[in-house]
């Protein structure tokens, strides 16, 4: 394994036909941190991956291992090991032989492979299966060999392209935490590319929010999930309601509406401007003076989320613990702590 203190991505742009797949991305990944780059599909988190790994090559910016550039290599020369979203294992080749692939290629003496190739295939808990062939695997053996494959090179750095997205809901659950324990049984240093934010929040020391090729927000699942630093990357992690108005004072005036709320202010919000207020469908309050609604009613096991609409017309989405049907009338707040408010045209 080639240790290095430091991943560092300067300006890191990829043209496709004369647009920016990817521009001017720029972050310092630490060892032993997990990184996920997250988004909607086309935002450029996988041409940011294989820019990393190799398999595409930069229109400008540079990538740096400490002071080793990286760029300049090809793929097989930077010691990353990859997951990918298909698995991309030999069909034709047990469990055993597929881990113990990349160590035949790099030379590895016998009997120190088949040691590691041993402890990769017991980290993953597949010892019975080692025998076996991809075909006669769950999807889920099939990634934890695909994991193993990469991680029993010893790589300075892992990278995992949506690995978990072929998988049924319960096997994602699980592979998720494996995972997790993995990075740190191993002390590895990951960058995993997902647009499933609950993945990326549970996952991740820190999030990169790309939005059309570029860094909206770079922080902690913490930070990027209670304080989006704009309105799309609010949208993203989950505040549903996104509702245009404009700034009253320490108020808001929702467009065409009655309605004026008060909420947290992220950005610079002048008095009549143009606002977004932003609050997610399980911090809307059922004790409210804002009369509504409910239009549709979906039972999600312990919750209900609910689309409602009030008089004036303004539609909103509600989860709660309470059972509604509808035609059902509720009562709705906004608790400002929980309501934020963006400028309408920031990016």
């Amino acid at each position: 394994m080639t240790r290095f203190e430091r991943l560092r991505l300067d300006g890191v742009t990829r043209r496709f036909g004369g647009v920016d797949a990817l521009a001017g991305l720029s972050l310092e990944i630490r060892r032993g941190e997990f990184i996920a780059l997250l988004g909607p599909s086309g935002c450029g988190k996988s041409t940011a991956l294989n820019c990393l790994a190799g398999l595409l090559p930069l229109s400008s910016g540079s990538i740096w291992r400490d002071d080793t550039r990286l760029d300049t290599l090809p793929p097989e020369k930077r010691g990353f090991g990859m997951v990918f979203q298909n698995y991309a294992l030999f069909p034709h080749m047990s469990v055993q032989k597929n881990v113990s692939f990349g160590l035949q290629m790099r030379g590895v003496p016998r009997a120190e492979a088949r040691r590691r190739t041993a402890d990769a295939i017991r980290l993953v808990h597949l010892e019975e299966h080692a025998r076996k062939l991809p075909g006669q695997l769950s999807g889920g053996q099939q990634q934890r060999v695909a994991i193993a494959r990469a991680v029993v090179v010893e790589p300075s750095l892992v990278l995992m392209d949506e690995p978990l997205s072929n998988l049924d809901a319960k096997l994602r659950l699980e592979m998720r935490t494996e995972i997790r324990r993995l990075h740190q049984a191993l002390g590895l240093t990951t960058v995993y590319v997902t647009h499933d934010q609950e993945e990326a929040l549970s996952l991740a020391d820190r999030l990169v929010v790309l939005r059309d090729g570029r860094v909206q927000q770079i922080g902690s699942p913490e930070e990027v999930h209670t304080r989006p630093v704009n309105r799309h990357v609010a949208d993203f992690m989950g505040y549903r309601n996104l509702l245009p108005g404009s700034a009253d004072g320490a108020y808001t005036k929702i467009n065409n509406t009655g309605v004026r709320v008060k909420g947290t202010p992220i950005g610079s919000v002048s008095d009549g401007s143009p606002v977004v207020a932003a609050i997610r469908p399980e911090d809307v309050s059922l004790t409210g003076d804002l009369e509504a609604t409910v239009e549709v009613a979906e039972y999600q096991g312990r919750e209900i989320a609910a689309e409602v609409r009030t008089d004036d017309g303004l539609v909103l989405h509600v989860r709660t613990g309470q059972r509604h049907a509808p035609g059902d009338k509720v009562r709705l707040g906004f608790p400002p702590d929980r309501l934020l408010i963006f400028p309408a045209d920031a990016s």
